[in-house]
């Protein structure tokens, strides 16, 4: 097994998963719906797109989007995902975030905020 990743793990799919967040731009998610799929910049660049869980999201807000404005709260529930979700390990906050290995259907994003709205 590869070092460092031995805290990652797979839901089996015969488990209920909580809803996941992704934050994303207003712009970005506007393409999604005209492409009929979200995809994120990190999907082509590490192969996944990047959400969290309830918890995490004013963290990764504070580490990440300081200063960005149009932002939104994308909420998805992971059972409607097409998607492969895996639960992996980041070092740097010592935490397991949700990972979606896969463009999201948009039927599974059941919700979407403006990001102010929830500072």
């Amino acid at each position: 097994m590869e070092p460092g990743r031995e805290k990652n793990f797979i839901l089996r799919s015969n488990e209920r998963m909580h809803t996941i967040y992704h934050i994303t731009t207003a712009h970005e998610w506007a393409e999604a719906i005209d492409k009929g799929a979200y995809t994120a910049p990190s999907l082509f660049a590490e192969g996944f797109i990047h959400c969290s869980n309830s918890e995490q999201v004013k963290g990764v807000l504070e580490r990440y989007y300081l200063g960005k404005t149009d932002l939104l709260l994308l909420t998805i529930d992971p059972n409607l995902l097409q998607a492969e979700i895996k639960y992996e390990h980041a070092p740097s906050v010592n935490e397991l975030f949700p990972h979606v290995y896969g463009p999201i259907n948009l039927d599974a994003v059941i919700d979407s905020k403006s990001i102010a709205t929830h500072l």
